[in-house]
């Protein structure tokens, strides 16, 4: 069942994808709101692996193709902090229009890409674990890292600030049903369910890109 949800996820993600490409054809591709391509294509990589592991089998090359999915997070994953930066800044919040403080985003996304090499990638050892008919190869669970509680944080924040000055509220229903679902399906006996909520957040940042590419 796992495995069937995990080729949903890649299917569902290539659809994200060809709708984001498309939308910077229509409206540019020099945004810092494209970032969100990036993760999706990390996303798509991510679920195309889980989905796939049992038919590579247990080995070095399913080994290093799982150290890419690590690598891949830490590196795009901190990205989003720049689409929150431009969602506020596309909602025409005064301070978020200060070049300083686009600088600081950036500066944001090099610390937390670093911090996650240095803590997360550096000596990490992954062991092969078959779960619920997929076969992977993951590490030691070290709980929630800085950099994810950092970009959910900024992503709030953003999703507020959209909803006020722009009366936009699915970017903070998609962030909200993604830590509810978290929390609901926690104990459920599946690993690709809580995938399924990060496909929802995505949904949702895209979805507010189309909004302000359309509005403004």
């Amino acid at each position: 069942m796992d495995t069937i949800l995990f080729i949903f996820y890649v299917l569902a993600y290539l659809i994200l994808l060809f709708w984001g490409v498309r939308m910077a054809n229509l409206y540019g591709w020099m945004s810092s709101a494209n970032v969100l391509l990036l993760v999706i294509a990390a996303l798509i990589y991510e679920n195309g692996i889980l989905a796939s592991g049992s038919t590579i089998g247990e080995g070095a090359v399913l080994k290093n193709l799982n150290f890419a999915r690590y690598w891949l997070h830490a590196l795009f994953t901190p990205m989003l902090v720049l689409f929150a930066w431009n969602v506020i800044k596309r909602a025409k919040v005064h301070w978020a229009t200060n070049r300083k403080v686009g600088f600081l985003a950036l500066l944001i996304v090099i610390v937390l890409i670093s911090l996650e090499v240095f803590t997360q990638l550096i000596g990490l050892e992954l062991e092969a674990k078959k779960e619920y008919g997929v076969l992977c190869y993951r590490g030691k669970e070290m709980g929630a890292p800085v950099m994810v509680i950092v970009v959910t944080l900024t992503l709030l924040i953003s999703s507020v600030m959209i909803w006020w000055k722009q009366k936009w509220p699915w970017l903070l229903i998609g962030i909200l049903a993604m830590g509810g679902g978290s929390a609901l399906f926690k104990h459920v006996a599946s690993g690709a369910i809580m995938n399924g909520t990060e496909l929802v957040l995505m949904i949702s940042l895209i979805a507010t890109k189309r909004f302000q590419d359309t509005s403004t």
